[in-house]
């Protein structure tokens, strides 16, 4: 799913000359980056990269942009930095992202990765309605040198990138979503559609599953020229997409497919109501204006054969709104609707709310008469379990054995409310569920006040000198380490540790298969997560677990010093800084104290105990909002009354 951006800016002039030298009309034929850049790629704060321009009379001069704005030739400041003793090391993946960026206004780049694409895989079926013009000389020498790095994976940086320039504009569907509905229709060696595909998501799962054929379509012209290169360097199957709105200008008019994914956008009232309130797709009733997933929910459906599958992300104010009841009643009467399943915050891209999934099947002649929809809470759980149990209830292979097969005459009342959690809790569940949560709440309690007997008393530091952490690697006594910019997650048996796990305090949440460059972790690693000013350190104390991307790892000499002991002062330097006017907070300035290892463990351990209750107030909140959740809910819903 992808929001609307400008048409593609091309530069003029081409060159034969290598990728650091290819031709644009900003600064003289050289990739050009910002002092944001800079301090992005050199993990150093913006506030340094300005006081190199003050302090440092050598430091490039800008080679474009404005007096506010200043751009720097990419070349100069490497070696400038070079012989700063800061080398800079980029991946020839990344270069070319910072020369692509010179072809055009940021606004634009969608049109430009999207031409990029076209252009460097050439054998592709072009669809896209109304193109004219020619390919820019600086897009074909782009073009020559993605072919020469020979690896789709180089692509799929460029995309990524491209997503993380542009989050607010550009929302794909999230690669998990994306497999676990490519997994929960029957794809495998069939045609698949996708009337929203932006930049190819669910496609690309479809793909992966074994789909046969693929269909897609989507409003943005980059997002259909994206799809179809990733499409074509993962796979030689059948694949047609095709620019344009599937609503209002159906691409595949009169086709069939044997199943269909969609991640339809959110809340768009301009979806055309007035001009296509007669269409023979609302077959379970006109769409009202406001209910836009409805319309999306019934141009799947007739673009399904009888008897296809689909899978539809929708808000969870649609499975309940009062203006779409009569058709949510239609799709349970049909036996259309067979399954709603609830997923968790963050499985829509571009929605903060927990998304539904629906499951949905285009009747066929003898199909038994519909009984029961499986409601199932899929926000937590193994992506396996669930598939597995969904699996078996619409293949009519038995009990799911997770969530609740509801009774269709208990969904036909007068508010046809499909929520899942609705239909899966009854009262003697709700006692249930309050008793666990207050016991775990109580349990967290007694934690708490176990950790907050165990803190010693604190006397007044004495003055110690001081060094630096950038002095300390400097001279070898602590290495600094940087996990590779790209790696490909949620794949392989490695766990991996991402800045997000160690910000909120949780194991390792992602996957990752072995490849070169991977960092393995060891115990007494320093795990680092940045964001901003905010600087996070975790220890590690187990082997076999991968740094994530941008997870800086400081790797100290344990004999000279103590793993927690440098955490305690780079969490207290995070917190200063927190509080600092400057952008990005630089670890290497962290000063340390000089202090014997003896002392260092001391540090080490009242800091240790210090985290270890922080966490244990966290559970313990988290494990209070339940208890207090769960029992106004009972209270209110009839699940529970007062005793006495």
């Amino acid at each position: 799913m992808t929001t609307p951006s400008a048409g593609a800016k091309a530069d003029k002039g081409e060159t034969d000359g290598p990728i650091s030298a290819v031709g644009n009309d900003m600064g003289g034929g050289e990739a050009l980056v910002s002092a944001a850049d800079i301090a992005r790629l050199t993990g150093f704060g913006r506030a340094a990269v300005s006081n190199w321009r003050r302090r440092h009379d050598d430091f490039p001069q800008p080679a474009g942009g404005t007096a506010n704005s200043p751009l720097f030739a990419l070349p100069d400041v490497e070696k400038w930095l070079a012989d700063q003793g800061k080398p800079l090391t980029l991946t020839p993946e990344e270069r070319l992202w910072q020369l692509l960026r010179t072809t055009a206004d940021d606004l634009q780049l969608g049109e430009v990765v999207g031409e990029l694409g076209r252009t460097a895989y050439p054998p592709q079926r072009d669809t896209r309605r109304g193109r004219g013009g020619g390919v820019p000389g600086n897009l074909m020498s782009l073009a020559r040198e993605i072919r020469k790095l020979r690896s789709p994976d180089t692509y799929e940086y460029l995309v990524r990138r491209l997503v993380e320039a542009h989050a607010r504009r550009i929302v794909p569907t999230p690669p998990d979503t994306a497999w676990l509905m490519a997994c929960l229709v029957q794809v495998d060696g069939g045609r698949v559609y996708d009337p929203a595909c932006g930049i190819g998501n669910l496609l690309m799962a479809a793909q992966k599953r074994g789909a046969g054929s693929l269909a897609g379509q989507d409003r943005e012209p980059y997002g259909t020229d994206i799809t179809r290169t990733r499409l074509h360097l993962h796979g030689d199957g059948d694949t047609r997409i095709v620019h344009g709105d599937s609503l209002t200008a159906d691409g595949f008019d009169g086709e069939r497919f044997d199943a269909a994914l969609c991640d339809p956008p959110f809340g768009d009232r301009a979806w055309g109501y007035d001009d296509l309130a007669g269409d023979a797709r609302w077959v379970h009733g006109l769409p009202p204006r406001g209910e836009p997933e409805l319309a999306w929910v019934q141009h799947v459906l007739w673009h399904l054969r009888p008897g296809g599958e689909a899978a539809v992300l929708m808000p969870p104010a649609a499975a309940g709104r009062r203006s779409g009841r009569r058709i949510r009643a239609g799709l349970l009467r049909t036996g259309t609707l067979r399954a709603v399943l609830e997923l968790p915050t963050g499985a829509a891209a571009g929605s903060t709310s927990a998304p539904h999934l629906w499951l949905l099947r285009r009747p066929a002649d003898g199909d038994p008469p519909p009984t029961h929809v499986l409601m199932l809470d899929a926000s937590s759980g193994r992506t396996e379990t669930l598939i597995d149990a969904t699996a078996r209830f619409l293949r009519g292979k038995g009990d799911p054995g997770t969530g609740r097969p509801v009774p269709l005459i208990d969904l036909l009342d007068d508010t046809v409310d499909v929520t899942p959690s609705r239909h899966l809790r009854g009262s003697a569940d709700i006692r249930a569920g309050f008793d666990k949560a207050h016991a775990r709440f109580r349990g967290r309690l007694t934690a708490v006040n176990a950790l907050a007997d165990e803190l010693t008393s604190f006397a007044e530091a004495a003055e110690h000198s001081t060094t630096t952490l950038a002095e300390l690697i400097q001279n070898g006594t602590i290495e600094l380490l940087n996990p590779p910019l790209k790696m490909e997650l949620n794949t392989g048996e490695i766990p991996v540790l991402t800045g997000k796990d160690i910000t909120i305090g949780r194991g390792p949440s992602a996957r990752t298969v072995s490849a070169p460059g991977l960092l393995l972790l060891r115990p007494g690693d320093v795990a680092v997560a940045q964001t901003g000013r905010q600087v996070q350190p975790h220890v590690i104390d187990a082997e076999g677990i991968a740094a994530g991307p941008q997870v800086q790892v400081l790797r100290p000499d344990q004999t000279r010093y103590d793993p927690h002991f440098l955490a305690c002062f780079l969490h207290a330097a995070g917190q200063a800084r927190a509080s600092s006017t400057s952008s990005r907070a630089d670890v290497r300035r962290t000063p340390i104290p000089n202090l014997p290892i003896g002392a260092q463990r001391s540090y080490g351990a009242a800091h240790n105990r210090l985290m270890r209750l922080s966490g244990a107030l966290r559970e313990l909140a988290d494990a209070g909002d339940d208890t207090i959740a769960l029992g106004i809910e009972g209270l209110g819903g009839g699940g529970l009354r007062p005793d006495g």
